[in-house]
């Protein structure tokens, strides 16, 4: 492999040789030149900003077509795509202003489009605009996606759901990289850190076609922290206290970027006490922290784009139960859960004449382990202030993944775009520990798949095709506990499946973008659904798998309205989607190990519903933002059963001012955001009914400029009316315990 990698590398060194650059400026439509405007092409990892005459230059570019983005606050983004034939190239950009956010570039769909260009629709949220709101999580901090909740345990742990569908359903990519870690179990995060991220996209509804099995749901798509502009360093930090929890959460990242080699890296801690609800009680063993660190190194030149990525992310989460001793301590308390994941990534792209391959090669190591409270009171220990250390994992479960992703971008033909692609994975999971909740196993995954987008005017149409197979195959365990023996038998089980999807985009009444997608996708059942034979502590239940599950198919269609003016924007989203063999666990109604037992089971289900936004930006309080979003889905059985754990309807409201007249302030604003969630009585069989209720947020922030000196700064209170509440989607909403109350947030970044 490393030889064939080297002889394709040396072939299209000596085929695509050369050195180019692109100079030019960026001015508004009244001629001024405008300063600090962001030019970036994000196939190189490479950017600069223009000087105070507007002017951007940008050296050893490829003899390629690349795609060039030029974005700035207050103003259309705009995107050109450019073939490279001469040693300079001369490309100015006029600007116009904008009143709404700022048209993005979708990196997670196969030809990276604006957003407007785009036949299916995809939301983008940057960092900056989750930390406005306060997040204490990156999880808490995907739900303000319009379709997007999570399934929580206090504010450590939060599972994504899209549409009422969440676990393998729902794929989380990082670093270019799926991100596997055991997302069958409910009780652990998503693992990856707000610090080592940029932005994250959300695709909602079937993407099977582009990211293979549990791609069913959808996909968030986590873009990794940019490189610094050419040239320049960078130094920031930044901390963040939470009144509630008594946490804090500490960052700081360094970035240095040449012609040709880039490098940052950056780290966070992130640490709570148990957090309180609004009943003045704290919830026993909610308490976490997490430690984050990410560090990347890129090359380009003119032939080659390299990006060697590496994550590391470790998590210590108490397992709530009940609201028992009060306390504020942020020490580990029984049960916990430690979830350690790294991650390395290679991103290349190869530039030929006239198209490109762009590859992605990871591992993924992940370790995860449950501690449970033992007594050993016969046990003698030789060193005593090392007892701590020989505390092991009740469960130790270790999942390595090696992934790739090779992409051939064909060569534009009139107006068509086209790409080839494969990708697959092999993975090995392992238990160290006492207790087995799911059995060794290897899992062979590849899809091959090819896809086109033509465009013409106002109109643009995509399809294409794909094919997937998985195989999984366990070991034969036998696990003695207390008078039983727990056998897991030893399965060898295939997959495969072909999936489709063809969506079409136009513009009606000259005003009103449209969009239809038509898809299929499909989710092979994991480990935790065909073998589980065990109490999982996370969920105190005793679960049980069932070998018989067949592969989950669905099919779902999508259409979208948008009508914009300088103004006013709407936006309407509705889906329909009807999944063959939908797998959930149930309860059986017996008891073993003094735990219930639920099992898995299979039906056909559907699930429909959509999205409703409105924002309005009154002439002339040109200040002034109204948004207001409504969500709803509802998932039903094919015998009329309502699905469980489906997210309420939800009316959110928010009030944003932006204030730019203040000299020493730059994007400066202030918001109030009235969350409206409705009543949940569309229950499944072991359901009860979550009762309506409203959340009050305000925030306040910007950034200020000393001289060269800069720094955010904001401030928010989360429910601040100290609402109680009990979210449906929360796991403790069995017990009978109430989210978290009314939290102060205040946050400073600087920037060097």
């Amino acid at each position: 492999m490393k030889s064939y990698i080297l002889t394709l590398f040396m072939g299209l060194t000596s085929i695509v040789y050369s050195q180019n650059s692109i100079k030019g400026t960026v001015s508004s439509t009244h001629n001024q030149k405008l300063f600090g405007v962001e030019v970036y092409i994000s196939e190189l990892n490479k950017g600069t900003a223009t000087n105070e005459y507007g002017y951007f230059e940008l050296n050893n570019l490829p003899s390629s077509t690349l795609k060039i983005k030029v974005a700035y606050i207050g103003y259309k983004t705009q995107i050109k795509t450019i073939k490279l034939t001469e040693e300079i190239t001369e490309l100015n950009f006029i600007l116009e202003e904008s009143v709404f956010k700022m048209d993005e570039v979708i990196i997670s769909t196969p030809f990276n489009k604006l957003q407007s260009e785009n036949v299916m629709k995809v939301e983008k949220a940057s960092l900056a605009q989750l930390q406005n709101k306060g997040i204490v999580t990156l999880s808490e901090g995907i739900t303000s996606v319009p379709g997007v909740s999570v399934i929580s345990t206090g504010t450590g742990i939060g599972k994504p759901v899209i549409r009422g569908l969440r676990g393998n359903r729902v794929l989380v990519y990082s670093q270019g990289l799926r991100l596997e870690n055991q997302q069958f179990g409910d009780e652990h995060g998503l693992g990856v850190d707000a610090s080592s991220i940029e932005s994250m996209e959300v695709i909602k509804g079937p993407a099977s076609l582009l990211y293979g099995s549990d791609a069913l749901g959808g996909v968030l798509y986590f873009n990794p922290v940019k490189f610094a502009p050419l040239n320049t360093f960078k130094v920031s930090g930044s901390q963040t206290f939470y009144s509630n929890t008594e946490g804090t959460n500490t960052s700081l990242s360094a970035k240095q970027s040449f012609n040709k080699w880039k490098f940052l890296a950056n780290g966070a801690y992130n640490t709570h006490s148990d957090y309180k609800t609004s009943n003045d009680e704290r919830v026993t063993n909610t308490r976490f922290n997490e430690t984050s660190f990410n560090a990347a190194v890129a090359y380009n030149s003119e032939v080659i784009s390299s990006a060697l990525r590496f994550l590391y992310n470790d998590s210590n989460i108490g397992i709530p139960e009940e609201i028992g001793d009060q306390s504020t301590s942020k020490d580990k308390l029984f049960p916990y859960q430690a979830l350690t994941t790294r991650m390395v990534s290679l991103n290349n792209t190869f530039f030929l004449n006239n198209s490109k391959i762009s590859t992605v090669f990871g591992f993924t190591r992940n370790n995860r382990n449950e501690f449970e409270e033992h007594h050993h009171e016969d046990e003698e220990h030789e060193d005593e202030e090392h007892e701590e250390e020989h505390v092991e994992a009740a469960l130790q479960l270790v999942l390595d993944t090696y992934s790739y992703d090779v992409k051939w971008h064909l060569p534009e033909i009139k107006n068509i775009d086209a790409v080839f692609g494969v990708q697959g994975m092999y993975q090995e999971n392992r238990n160290f520990g006492e207790e087995i909740l799911i059995p060794n196993a290897d899992i062979n995954d590849f899809g091959i798949f090819a896809t086109a987008m033509h465009a013409i005017d106002n109109r643009s149409i995509q399809a294409g095709i794909r094919f997937d197979y998985r195989n999984i195959a366990t070991q034969y365990h036998e696990v003695a506990h207390e008078d039983e023996v727990h056998i897991f038998e030893a399965i060898d089980k295939s997959f495969n499946n072909i999936s489709a999807s063809l969506g079409y985009k136009t513009l009606i009444f000259n005003k009103i973008i449209s969009r239809i997608n038509l898809a299929s996708g499909f989710k092979a059942p994991n480990l935790a659904e065909l073998t589980s034979n065990g109490v999982h502590h996370g969920s105190n239940r005793f679960e049980l798998g069932n070998n018989l599950l067949e592969q989950e198919k669905n099919y779902q269609s999508d259409i979208s309205f948008e009508y914009k003016t300088d103004h006013f924007e709407m936006v309407l989203n509705g889906f329909y989607n009807y999944i063959n063999d939908y797998i959930f666990i149930s309860p059986t109604g017996e008891i073993e190990d003094d735990f219930e037992v639920y099992s898995y089971t299979q039906d056909n289900a559907k699930l429909y519903g959509g999205e409703f936004g409105l924002h309005l930006h009154p002439h002339p309080l040109d200040w002034m933002h109204l948004h207001s979003n409504f969500e709803m889905v509802v998932g039903k059985q094919n015998n009329g059963d309502y699905l469980p754990l489906i997210p309420a309807n939800k009316l959110t409201n928010t009030i944003r001012a932006e204030i730019n007249s203040i000299k020493w302030l730059q994007n400066g604003f202030a918001s109030v955001t009235l969350e409206s969630t409705f009543e949940q009585d569309n229950l499944s069989a072991f359901e009860t009914k979550s009762d309506a209720y409203n959340l009050l947020n305000l925030g306040i922030g910007g950034t200020i400029k000393l001289s060269k000196l800069s720094f955010d700064v904001n401030f928010n209170i989360n429910n601040a009316l100290d609402k109680s509440y009990i979210s449906h989607l929360s796991r403790l909403k069995y017990n009978g315990i109430n989210n978290i109350g009314r939290n102060f947030i205040t946050s400073i970044k600087f920037n060097i």
